[in-house]
Order: structure tokens, then sequence, then C-alpha cells
């Protein structure tokens, strides 16, 4: 992987040799190669211990038994060796049993980021007249390790929404990918595959939005997002270890003076400065702003119908079953879907009205064999509220 990151830096084979003392051949391979490298050993040859292998392995994975008592216990068995035959791998079994080798990874540029929430029992802020919990939300690039904290007095989907886009404001855009562990604001329904998943639906609106894929992590494999575990425990012992504060707006203050600090000082797993490594990073940009203090999600009905303020409002029917993203501003209701405007209708005064669109239907209509009206449209409570034809691109740029 360090040969293949070095390759796309613009090394040539010959530098990359040279720096890791191989074959120029052997580097132009291993840069070019999509998985790693597969070796095939010579056949070992048979040990005076192999018909008691698997019984050995039985037997550790019951009790942490030691050398000793398992030379005692193969000798029951007819064994004819040496105890150290045994110790040798007696080991090796354990070793593989206590520490499973990982293959560290590093992030290419501008490929993924890692978000997790810490919560800081010991702590309280004043916040709107009453002493609140404190957690911490955090996020760090996975090239640049560039990091970025901000303190709140909840873990709700808006507020995790609200925290990306200012991290997407101070590290200026965001990467492809973002890596989450389980948390019940990204993810509903974990199972073992990502596919098979249930996302929460507000939030993969927002990813949609935006255009990034959610990573889900393995569960109980922190290892997997070990960047912004290590970032939790720096934010513990060195941010938070004697801070002093009088209020949520001065502790977030503080915190943006210790990002802007830490990303200006050298790595020591890089070596190099992240605020640098960030010029290189080549974030996708945010040109547009998703409002989720004004927004709902709304599931579409077999009606095309969603409900609102007591009152129902038409979408178009190709987005029956899909959760769609409503906004309120003044007396105009939008429907969006992954960030496109699907519908919009003037709010409704009386409640228990059926704003329909005959529009949205067309595609019913077109399926069906017979020409006759939907009889939805036919219901004494169905308004349509016409919309007067006039330039919407001031108000696309806003949401």
């Amino acid at each position: 992987m360090d040969i293949r990151s070095d390759y796309k830096k613009g090394m040539s084979y010959v530098d990359i040799a040279r720096k890791y003392n191989i074959d120029p051949r052997t580097a132009k391979r291993y840069a070019q190669s999509a998985t790693l490298p597969k070796y095939t050993a010579k056949e070992a040859k048979g040990s005076i211990l192999d018909p008691y292998k698997q019984q050995i392995d039985i037997w550790l994975e019951e009790a942490p038994y030691s050398a000793v008592r398992i030379y005692e216990k193969v000798t029951e068995c007819g064994f004819k060796g040496s105890y150290n035959v045994v110790k040798r791998y007696v080991s090796m079994c354990k070793s593989e049993l206590q520490e499973k080798a990982t293959i560290r990874f590093e992030t290419m540029p501008g490929l993924q980021s890692q978000v997790d929430w810490a919560f800081f029992e010991n702590y309280r802020v004043s916040h709107e007249g009453r002493q609140r919990k404190l957690y911490c939300f955090l996020m760090i690039l996975g090239y640049s390790r560039m990091r970025y904290i901000e303190f709140v007095t909840d873990m709700s989907t808006t507020t995790l929404i609200r925290c990306h886009q200012n991290a997407f404001d101070y590290l200026g855009g965001y990467t492809d990918e973002i890596l989450y562990d389980n948390m019940k604001q990204v993810v509903i329904k974990r199972l073992l595959r990502q596919a098979d998943s249930t996302l929460n639906s507000q939030f993969a609106d927002f990813a949609g939005f935006y255009g990034f894929k959610p990573i889900l992590c393995r569960p109980y494999r922190g290892q997997t997002k070990g960047k912004v575990e290590r970032t939790v425990e720096f934010v513990r012992d060195n941010f938070m270890c004697g801070i002093r504060y009088t209020s949520l707006p001065d502790l977030n203050l503080k915190a943006h003076a210790w990002c802007d600090k830490v990303n200006s000082k050298v790595h020591a797993t890089t070596r190099e400065v992240p605020r640098e490594r960030l010029q290189r990073e080549n974030l996708n940009l945010t040109t547009r702003r998703y409002l989720c203090d004004r927004m709902n999600v709304r599931k579409v009905a077999k009606d095309c119908l969603i409900s609102y303020g007591g009152s129902q409002y038409s979408v178009p029917a190709g987005y029956v079953g899909r959760d769609v993203v409503v906004v309120s501003m003044d007396n105009m209701l939008a429907c969006y879907f992954e960030g496109d405007q699907i519908a919009i209708h003037r709010i409704s005064e009386r409640k228990g009205a059926i704003c329909a669109n005959k529009h949205h239907y067309r595609a019913l209509t077109v399926r069906q064999e017979k020409g006759y009206d939907n009889p939805l449209l036919c219901t004494d409570k169905v308004i349509d509220l016409p919309i007067r034809a006039h330039d919407l691109s001031t108000y696309d740029e806003v949401v």
C-alpha cells in the first residue's frame, strides 16, 4: 500500500525501488496490483504433533492451559515426542488467540474521514438556563489528519448533521466516504452486510444531498476507526484536562483555537503538518447548504401524499414509498429528494385539506388502459392551490 501511495504521488518505479530496496520490476508489479501479493510456500514437512493439534486447539479454546499441562494431556493420549515440540505449538496458538494482527492502512487523499461521539461524563455546561450533559463531535481526515471537534448538549440526528456542516466549513470540504460506528443517528438496524442495514432516513437524505458515502465499521472492532478513537483520548488528555469555561459557546471557541493549534503541529505518524497535507486532500466543495433546522422527513404514501401540519400534499408518483425531505419557508412547502426539488405547494390554512397537483399523478394515468379520472382528485377535501409561475432560482440557491 505504501508503494501504491508513492506511485499515485508521482514517484517513478526506479525511485520507489531505491526507497524500498527492491527491483524496479517488482515496484511496478506492486504499484499496478489491485490486491495484496500472495505467496505460495513450499509444502511443509509433517510433524510428530500433527495428529494431536486439533485436540490441542480444542483444549486451548476451553481454558488457557500451560504448555506443561498440554504436554501431560497429549502424553496420556499416546504422544511420544518431546516437550519442546508441544511448547512451540502452544506458544504459537496462544499468540494467535490473544493478538490478531491487522494491516495498517493509509488512506488516499480525499477518500475517507472518520466521525465519532465522545461523552464527557465528569463535565457539565450551563445551556438555556439548565445544567446539561456534555458531548463532543469529532471528525478527522484520514490522509492529512486534520481534526475538528465541537461540543454539544445532545446527540440528535439534527445536531449530528449540523456538526457535519460546521466541520465541512472548517476543513474546506468533505471526503468521498465517511466512516461511522453503529450510532443510531446514522444506522437504525445494523446487519452483517451494510447493504442489508437500515440507515436513518434523515441522515441518509443528508448524505445523498452532498453525495458522500456513509461507511459502517464492523461491530466490536475499534481499530477500524482507530484514528478518531485516538483523537478522543487526545481530546480528553490534552484539551479537557484543567479546562475552564463559562458557557457552551465559550467552550467551542476554545475548542476551535485548540484545533488550529494541533493542526499546525507536526503529526507523530505522518511526520508532516496536517494543515500542509490538507492542500493535497482535494476535498469535495460544499456549494450548497442543507437546511436541517427547518426540514422534516416524510414517507410518501401509496396515494402519493405526504402529511404536514395537519394537511396532505402530493408529490410525483415515482416517489411512492420513499422518504422525502419537507422544507417550509413562509407560506410555501417544498419537497426534496436527495437535494432535488420534486414538488412545491402553498401551505393550506385549512386543517385536513388535501393539496394535490394533478400532474403528479400523470405517470399513473399513462399506465392505465382505461381513461378515467383519479378518484382522489374528485373528493370535496381536495384543494388545488395554483402557484404563479415565477423564477425559483433564488429559493433553490437558499436551500
